[in-house]
């Protein structure tokens, strides 16, 4: 039996953080299918049992269950002894990446990609103000990554792990990622790494059923 599940499914880019945390770590680690399209995570046993935000993903190890993939990482990375920080300086470094990811990159990126790739709304004023954001938040990044091979202390950590999350997708998220140089060159780092596997491949659910 796996020391950690994960609740997850292959079109979660959250979840794919801490999936690929696992996996890169080479940790005893089993994916739990969620059928999230279908409403489970919105099921009220699920809220009840396993995460009353209704979100995925949720890691069990042991007696202890946790959600959101930033509080995940950063139990793996002291479990693990694994893309963690050497000092205190860094840690807060680390946790400023993972807040603004959370909040300036993964909140618009994801919500444009599942508006184009997954529910197809078209072209809206919506996805144009996203796009806009997710375009703002890929200057940051590659101003960061111009001097830097990775976000803190020029190696990977879970900032890295948490940051790149969705931006293996960039055909479904629609934006040209072409002049972002210094990000893809980090993403090729990142694949480079031992161990490395592609959301699809790392995750059950894919492809989507076709509807009827």
């Amino acid at each position: 039996m796996a020391e950690y599940e994960l609740q997850c499914f292959a079109q979660s880019g959250n979840a794919y953080k801490v999936a690929l945390m696992l996996e890169l770590s080479q940790a005893s680690w089993a994916p739990e299918w969620v059928d999230f399209f279908n409403g489970a995570t919105r099921d009220p046993e699920f809220r009840s049992e396993e995460n009353e935000m209704g979100e995925i993903p949720v890691l069990r190890h042991g007696e202890t269950r946790l959600t959101q993939s930033a509080v995940i990482l950063e139990y793996l990375s002291q479990q693990l002894g694994t893309f963690g920080w050497e000092n205190e300086e860094e840690r807060r470094e680390i946790l400023r990446w993972l807040f603004w990811d959370n909040h300036k990159l993964t909140s618009y990126v994801a919500t444009l990609r599942y508006m184009r790739a997954m529910v197809k709304t078209g072209e809206t004023d919506v996805t144009r103000f996203f796009e806009g954001r997710a375009i703002a938040a890929l200057k940051v990044l590659d101003q960061r990554l111009a001097e830097n091979d990775f976000l803190v202390g020029n190696r990977p950590t879970i900032a890295d792990l948490s940051v790149c999350g969705y931006l293996f997708w960039p055909e479904e998220i629609g934006v040209d990622f072409g002049p972002y140089s210094n990000v893809n060159a980090w993403l090729e780092r990142i694949k480079a790494l031992p161990h490395w596997v592609a959301p699809y491949d790392l995750m059950p659910g894919h492809p989507l059923p076709t509807p009827a």
